[in-house]
């Protein structure tokens, strides 16, 4: 049984920082970094990895941090109006960068564990399920009249379903594969793109109009703030309920493309 190296101290600068939090491996992770990370999010983020391997808290009090981010991002949601959205914007683009943060800081520490990449799904799953819930409460508009209402409260609540279903796919891979006995899926194309013929001509064609990326949070903020933009000249809450209409049938589009992609690759074969 090894034993577990000890932690770091404190960078003695940012280059050294940098070079062990942020290894060529973690920036050219295909599938796990969000745009937002591979744009710019990660040249932020050292700086306040700097600030927190300057204090006591762990990589697993961040991604708790992370999680509060994501839990107040849809909680923005729900003051009507403009500001309501901004602020779920600008909360969503701070849960990403954290959410960078917490993996910097188990990286240095030498302290990442099964906890840590537990309590980042649990961030994750449920800010994208609490996303579509407040979506839906600000379609059903204040004050909220019961029994009319459930209309965009249900369909926000199947939304929030399907979007948290279509994540646990890729979970469900891992799992599958875990219990086969099989290794773990390297972060490449050629493992999850589908073999060729006809699914892998049509997830070709989604890249002209990939809706079936507007289900993380950065998208649903930045959905929402376009649609209070809008709704300043049409009118609310008739544009926020054709938005939440809208994206219930394209969520499920996504869903069944995503579950037959994951068919027709190898990750689920032997």
């Amino acid at each position: 049984m090894t034993e577990a190296m000890p932690e770091r101290g404190i960078p003695a600068s940012l280059a050294e920082q940098r070079a062990v939090t942020q290894p060529p491996e973690v920036r050219g992770r295909r599938n796990a970094e969000h745009w937002t990370a591979s744009l710019y999010l990660r040249n932020l983020s050292p700086y306040l990895t700097w600030a927190f391997l300057h204090t006591r808290i762990s990589a697993n009090g961040v991604t708790a941090i992370m999680i509060l981010v994501g839990w107040s991002t849809a909680a923005a949601l729900l003051i009507p109006g403009v500001w309501g959205a901004l602020l779920a914007v600008l909360l969503g683009q701070l849960q990403m960068l954290v959410d960078c943060c917490d993996g910097e800081v188990a990286r240095w520490r030498r302290t990442s564990s099964p906890a840590g990449v537990f309590l980042d799904k649990v961030g994750h799953y449920t800010t994208e399920a609490l996303i579509p819930i407040a979506l839906g409460i600000r379609a059903a508009a204040y004050p909220l009249e019961f029994p009319a209402d459930f209309l965009w409260t249900t369909i926000a609540a199947l939304l929030a379903l399907v979007i948290v279903l279509n994540k646990a796919l890729n979970d469900m891979v891992h799992v599958a594969r875990a219990n086969a006995g099989l290794p773990r899926l390297a972060d490449t194309h050629g493992e999850s793109a589908p073999r060729p013929g006809l699914v892998a001509k049509l997830r070709r064609a989604a890249r002209f109009l990939p809706f079936h990326r507007l289900y993380h949070s950065v998208e649903l903020t930045l959905i929402a703030l376009a649609a209070a933009v809008v709704g300043l000249f049409v009118g609310q809450p008739i544009v926020d309920r054709v938005v939440l209409a809208a994206l219930l049938p394209l969520a499920l589009l996504a869903l069944a493309g995503h579950f037959v992609a994951i068919m027709a690759s190898r990750r689920v074969r032997a």
